[in-house]
Order: structure tokens, then sequence, then C-alpha cells
């Protein structure tokens, strides 16, 4: 389940009152599994005859029997709820991190579970930090970590996933201090 398909999909109408006359979206909505999608409304699609456009995958058994599996999942009573929770959640455990970690932590930004830490440090120490606690994680430009967990992510996950980032911004944290207290 992709952080990103659900993100999309919400913030392209609900949330923001903007409703696309076409939206093309992949990987999420396959989850995984190479598939892309072209969305449209009925009067957008009115121009889209055969032979107007095309596809990679076109219609292929495998992937439209995956989208439909990921459809079936997100579209079940209560997972945009679990969604919604979880992110709150997660957002509420990395604000914990950075009030205790000030000088590694600057800001938790996102929306839903598309989570950025901003960082005070170079974004690379704190990847290679996670690498370390078995977590893998990217940097998004000099100074800030992405956190893209999957829609399906459970508390239990979450928790584990709090625990190896406050380790690792507690170890950057001692070696900036050994490094500022040796250069004075």
């Amino acid at each position: 389940m992709s952080t990103a398909f659900y993100w999309s999909l919400m913030k392209s109408s609900a949330a923001s009152g903007v409703a696309p006359d076409i939206m093309a979206s992949a990987k999420g909505i396959g989850g995984g599994f190479p598939l892309g999608v072209c969305l449209a409304t009925q009067e957008a699609a009115a121009g889209m005859t055969p032979g107007t456009h095309g596809t990679t995958y076109g219609g292929n058994p495998l992937a439209m029997a995956v989208g439909n599996a990921v459809l079936d999942v997100m579209l079940a009573p209560g997972f945009i709820e679990h969604v919604r929770d979880v992110a709150l959640r997660l957002k509420q455990r990395l604000a914990e991190i950075k009030d205790r970690h000030p000088s590694v932590v600057a800001e938790v930004r996102g929306e839903g579970l598309l989570v950025g830490l901003k960082l005070i440090p170079p974004a690379s120490e704190l990847v290679d930090e996670l690498r370390a606690e078995k977590m893998l994680t990217v940097g998004a430009g000099d100074n800030t970590v992405r956190l893209l967990p999957p829609l399906i992510v459970s508390e239990a996950e979450i928790g584990e996933a709090v625990m190896r980032i406050d380790r690792a911004c507690a170890r950057l944290a001692q070696t900036h201090a050994r490094a500022k207290e040796a250069a004075s």
C-alpha cells in the first residue's frame, strides 16, 4: 500500500477542494506490483477513444487482479481511519523525539504517513545511524530524512521504528556534543 497513492487521491479532491479532470497514478495502486492508472471524469474520458492513448500494461490480467486486491484493502471499512490514527500517532511520537533531541531534530514535517524530519546535522548522518539500527530511509535534500511507511503499517511497527529513530538520534546528539566539546 503506497502512502503516496493515498495522499494524492485524498489531497487531489476532498481535502483541497480541487477535483482533477485527469489524474495519473502508478506504483501504489499495485501495492508494489507494476501498475499504472489514468483516472478521468466522464467528460474528460469522452476524448479517450480507442487509439488516442496507450499503456505499457494495458489490462494485464495479473496487474488488474493485483489492483483490485489493493483497492479491496483500501476500501475496507476502517482502513482509512486506521491510516489516519497511525499517522497521527507517528507524528506525535516523532514530536517527542524532537523534544528529546533538539540538537538533532529541528522539525517534524509532512502529511499523513509522508513524513520528514528536518535536521540540524546533515541528513546523511541520521541515514547512517538509522542503517546501523537496521532501518532504511533516505535523505530529501541535505537536511531532511524521509519516512514513508506503507499504509498497512501497524502500531507495533510504528513503535519499533520510533525506538530505532530515538536511539539513532541519541547517538548522533552524543557524537555532536563530544565534537563540540573537543573543539572548545
